[in-house]
């Protein structure tokens, strides 16, 4: 990426990505020209005949690794370093390696070149799989169409990349507030409305940021202010996505067409797990279905409780959900949830999980404070074997700030090589921030969102010491990716796990095996609400890209496909469609979460049975499923540690499980 004489004297020469991730405009476009002026030498290697077999995928491989590990860092840059400039500059170096990377994969010698090696001839599973994956990708893009067509398609992707930055930025951007009296605040927490003092008017000002909104929602007594903060949190992106989505789903159709797919939703699906879009409808089906009978139940409690606060109630409003789910549960359930925050200060909470991951995985976490950062709260840590050997390097941007990608995920790096480099992410959330004055204490869904993004991390790193660049990291259908970091949210509602870190922040007391009793317990309420909820998400991206643009009211489908898989109305002048960044990165396939979650339902399983905290099936699991990377079908790596193909029995018996004991209501 860039060359050992770019990085600072005496620095780890494995740390230009760090390097760039924390560089100015001047040095982002450096990096990004030399990056495509040695993947273009790469490419002509491939082609030149002077290479033979394997050779020639070698080369291949590095020439895209290239171009990889120099946009994901600019990937990062432009959705969390905060100079304005340097965003910017990113965005631009990514449009300039997007278009490199689509003219290699319509590239025909290119691809005649790679297509000549006789996948026969090789011995290794995983370099077969990778070399038809690599041809079929070709193919997809279009590289065996006409000179027209592919000229065409380049257009198209090219413009894809501005679409999507503009789309991303339009919502990491649009942070709104409110401006509240003070009592709008009863119900809430001591330490959120200390972190929350009047201005100079007399009012307190919440954002739609994540550690802003989540806890006002779910605590907060006034309606009124909630539904305020929710409507304002339903209008992230508008107007600006309105044209920008407009034009995403024309360009998408328009590509899916070119390449002979009746829509994007068929072409995304094509190459995934589910396979085709008439696939995800019916799993759509299926598991809305299946919630059905548990959904109208959590709804009927919800009303329920309305009515003690409104006898007249006859419906409930969506941003009474999570208040009223709060509420019932600490009135028959006897659980409070604020009384589980002291129990995870963000510190620990941090310290905890890395130890239980070096306690299960047989690893290390080393800091490594000398590694250049992009924001001075940005942590580095190196990833090794228990015998001292480098895995890995992680970065953890963990707060919020402004203009600063506003919900949670991990930012790939670097993709590992064996011998020759290895792999780099970072991880990026929204949670409280500690100051001197007052700890940062987590909801548990707080804890649960960062063990989820953990899972992801681990999955980047014990995926990144194989042959091939190409199957390096979170290289397998992408319908699959959310299983592990699903996985990994088992460990934050068992007892055993959690007593390794939830202990009070003030007394050192652990948390209190009752408490997590009802915490398991509290977790049945509302499950078949969620799932619902979830299946309208991924309704709403399937249907949004299945049908032709020039008959779709993104308004009029959303309204739709709410009201028909969840028991809430659609609220006028609210435009989920405009703030739902899936739309870019997952397009049609937001149903992956549950996809995926009935794989991690099932690979569960073996843990639930043999031992959360039995290190001996968490290697076996590290070796068989993350380690492999994209070398084999996601669906032989979980085999293979299952020792069947997966099923839905787990996923079935999860949704069913009902532990609710109710207790009397306080409020009747």
């Amino acid at each position: 990426m860039l060359d050992r004489a770019a990085t600072p004297a005496g620095a780890d020469p494995l740390t230009s990505a760090a390097v760039l991730a924390s560089g100015d405009p001047a040095m982002i476009a450096a990096a990004t020209e030399e990056a495509i002026a040695r993947a273009r030498a790469g490419f002509a290697a491939v082609k030149s005949g002077t290479l033979s077999g394997l050779d020639r995928l070698d080369a291949y491989d590095d020439a895209m690794a290239v171009l990889a590990n120099t946009a994901d860092p600019v990937d990062l840059v432009a959705a969390t370093h905060p100079d304005e400039a340097t965003r910017t500059a990113a965005e631009a170096a990514k449009q300039r390696l997007a278009t490199v990377r689509t003219e290699a994969s319509l590239d025909r010698e290119l691809y005649d070149a790679l297509a000549s090696i006789d996948l026969e001839t090789i011995d290794d599973p995983g370099t077969r799989h990778y070399l038809a994956v690599t041809l079929r990708e070709f193919r997809r893009a279009g590289v065996d169409r006409d000179e027209a067509t592919r000229a065409r398609v380049r257009e198209l992707q090219e413009e894809l990349v501005t679409i999507g930055q503009a789309f991303d930025r339009n919502i990491r951007t649009d942070t709104r507030a409110a401006k509240l009296p003070v009592q709008a605040l009863d119900g809430l927490p001591e330490d959120y409305v200390r972190a929350h003092p009047p201005g100079p008017d007399g009012l307190v000002t919440i954002t739609t940021d994540y550690p802003d909104i989540l806890p006002f929602l779910s605590y907060a007594r006034d309606a009124g202010a909630r539904e305020q903060l929710w409507r304002l949190f339903r209008q992230r992106g508008h107007p600006a996505n309105v044209e920008v989505l407009r034009r995403m789903l024309q360009v998408r159709h328009e590509l899916a067409t070119l390449l002979g797919y009746p829509s994007w939703a068929q072409y995304a699906a094509e190459n995934k797990m589910i396979g085709s879009a008439e696939n995800i409808a019916e799993f759509i089906e299926r598991i809305a279905e299946a919630a059905r009978g548990r959904a109208e139940r959590d709804y009927e409690r919800l009303l329920a409780r309305k009515r003690v606060d409104d006898p007249e109630a006859t419906m409930v409003a969506p941003w009474d959900a999570s208040y009223l789910d709060d509420r019932i549960k600490a009135e028959q359930l006897a659980f409070d949830t604020q009384a589980l925050r002291p129990y995870f200060e963000y510190g620990r909470v941090k310290a905890g999980l890395m130890a239980l991951v070096e306690r299960l995985f047989a690893v290390r976490f080393v800091p490594r404070p000398d590694i250049p950062v992009w924001h001075p709260e940005v942590e580095c840590f190196e990833v090794q074997n228990s015998d001292g050997t480098l895995l890995g390097r992680i970065f953890l941007d963990m707060h919020p700030r402004p203009d600063k990608y506003s919900h949670a995920a991990m930012f790939p790096l670097t993709t590992g090589k064996a011998g020759q480099r290895i792999p780099e992410c970072a991880l990026v959330c929204n949670l409280p921030r500690p100051s001197a004055q007052e700890p940062a204490l987590l909801r548990h869904s707080d804890v649960e969102t960062l063990f989820h993004e953990f899972g992801h991390l681990l999955h980047h790193i014990f995926a990144g010491a194989g042959r091939w660049a190409g199957t390096s990291g979170i290289a397998t259908e992408w319908d699959f990716v959310e299983a592990p970091s699903q996985l990994l949210e088992e460990w934050v509602r068992d007892p055993e796990a959690l007593a390794t870190f939830a202990v009070h922040y003030e007394t050192g007391e652990p948390l209190p095996a009752s408490m997590v009793a009802k915490l398991r317990e509290a977790e049945e309420l509302g499950k078949g609400l969620y799932v619902r909820q979830q299946m309208f998400y991924a309704s709403l991206s399937l249907n949004l890209y299945r049908r032709d643009p020039a008959d779709i009211d993104p308004v009029a489908v959303e309204r739709e496909e709410q009201e028909r898989l969840t028991p809430y109305k659609h609220v006028d002048g609210t435009f989920l469609h405009l703030g739902f960044g899936h739309l870019d990165g997952y397009s049609a396939l937001y149903c992956t979460y549950m996809w995926s979650l009935v794989i991690a339902k099932d690979l569960f399983t073996v843990f639930a049975r043999d031992g959360l905290l039995n290190p001996e099936v968490a290697v076996r699991y590290r070796d068989a499923v993350l380690a492999p990377g994209g070398t084999a079908p996601a669906a032989e790596l979980i085999e293979r540690f299952l020792g069947r193909p997966y099923s839905f029995d787990a996923y079935r018996a999860w949704l069913d499980s009902d532990t609710i004991e109710r207790q009397p209501s306080t409020s009747a």
